[in-house]
């Protein structure tokens, strides 16, 4: 993550990051990684945390023990509750409108706590998966960027995970005995997202490097052997 960090400039001094905390392993072990890099790298940058919860849509989240979490890292948590209208349009995913106002809330809280960037735990399978989806369901090619200047550069959206296989973070979880703070969520396994995760395994079958491979691929496009 480190070296993700440093080949793409994602942090340099006098940043401040807001880390958002859904309570699962991948943004806790990004939020971990991070104080760590506070307290490693010769320069300063401060650190905020915040967790958006969904109410109304059967989510659950034990907020105690994340609050805990981020105290024993000595880090503020910011926490707010939106209720996302999943009836207002039909043909949107739940889990679509739902990451969508989580991360609305947290670019507004960027600027009321006047973070320049927001670091989001997103890894390399993420970002597979999206452009998976992208060209499947909406025949474009796009995925999730390391960095992303949003609102005409006031604040930069960076994936300091994105490197990292999912399974690595999965082995870290375990071998930390990382708990998982988000509790349920009705919603989970029944997208279209779970569906590519699917694929994805399925290309593993049939070539063990066949994801890496993917990833590696929308870095080396020839566009000359494209029917554009």
């Amino acid at each position: 993550m480190g070296t993700t960090m440093r080949d793409h400039s994602m942090i340099v001094e006098g940043d401040h990051l807001l880390v958002g905390l859904s309570g699962g392993k991948d943004s806790m072990i990004l939020f971990e990684a991070l104080v760590e890099r506070l307290r490693a790298l010769p320069f300063d940058f401060s650190l905020s945390a915040a967790h958006i919860e969904a109410t109304g849509i059967g989510y659950e989240i034990d907020r105690e023990q994340l609050t805990a979490f981020c105290k024993n890292l000595d880090v503020p948590l910011h926490y707010r509750t939106i209720e996302p209208d999943l009836e207002k349009d039909p043909s949107k995913a739940a889990c679509f409108v739902c990451s969508w106002h989580r991360r609305k809330e947290l670019f507004k809280l960027t600027r009321e706590l006047n973070c320049n960037k927001l670091a989001l735990g997103h890894h390399r399978n993420d970002a597979v998966e999206t452009l998976l989806m992208n060209m499947i369901y909406h025949g474009s090619i796009s995925s999730l960027p390391y960095s992303l200047k949003m609102f005409e550069g006031r604040v930069h959206l960076i994936r300091p995970l994105l490197d990292l296989d999912e399974r690595m973070l999965e082995d870290y979880a375990r071998l930390n005995d990382l708990v998982k703070v988000e509790k349920s969520c009705p919603h989970e396994d029944r997208t279209q997202r779970e569906n590519i995760a699917q694929l994805l395994r399925q290309i593993e079958k049939l070539h063990g490097k066949g994801p890496f491979n993917i990833f590696k691929a929308m870095n080396k496009i020839f566009e000359e052997y494209l029917p554009s």
